[in-house]
Formats: structure tokens, C-alpha cells, sequence
């Protein structure tokens, strides 16, 4: 998970085209608002290349809402759909 967590602090910072370095992105810093200051295109944009990277999409704004509220919450969200596709598949 720790290194989940490093990818996706990479995968913002070169998506967003970020000046902060990854290292200083906090695992549980807002990633909206008085954390690093996303907008709405920025949310966007990382939607579709967490997709692009994991296989793993938001299918709408309440979900990305939740999911896209820190490193963190994305991190266990990316891991959670991959367990249940690689389930649904199996099925």
C-alpha cells in the first residue's frame, strides 16, 4: 500500500504537471481546497489517468468526491476495485 501510495503521489504530480514534489504530498492532505488547491479540471484530469494507470474508473462526481479526497482514501479505492474486477472476473 505504502508504494501505491508513493505511484499515485507521482501519477498527480505529473498529470496535474504539479510544482510540489510528490515527497511533500501528505498521504492524508486534502488534495482539494487548503491542501494543494485542485479544482475541478484538476479532478478530472487525475480521474482519467488513475483510470489509464489502474485499470480503475469513478463512475460520478459523489464517488470521485470521496475517492478523491487524499492519497489515501484514492490508494485504498484503486486496491478495492482491483480485488472486486479481479473477483468479478473469476466468476
Amino acid at each position: 500500500m505504502e508504494q501505491l501510495k508513493r505511484d499515485i503521489k507521482q501519477l498527480i504530480v505529473k498529470s496535474l504537471k504539479l510544482e510540489t514534489p510528490a515527497e511533500e504530498i501528505g498521504d492524508d492532505t486534502p488534495l482539494f481546497q487548503e491542501g494543494l488547491g485542485l479544482d475541478s479540471i484538476d479532478a478530472l484530469e487525475l480521474a482519467v489517468a488513475i483510470e489509464r494507470t489502474y485499470g480503475v474508473s469513478i463512475p460520478d462526481e459523489a464517488v470521485g468526491k470521496r475517492v478523491l479526497s487524499s492519497v489515501s482514501a484514492l490508494a485504498a479505492y484503486v486496491v478495492a476495485e482491483q480485488k472486486n474486477s479481479t473477483v468479478g472476473a473469476v466468476a
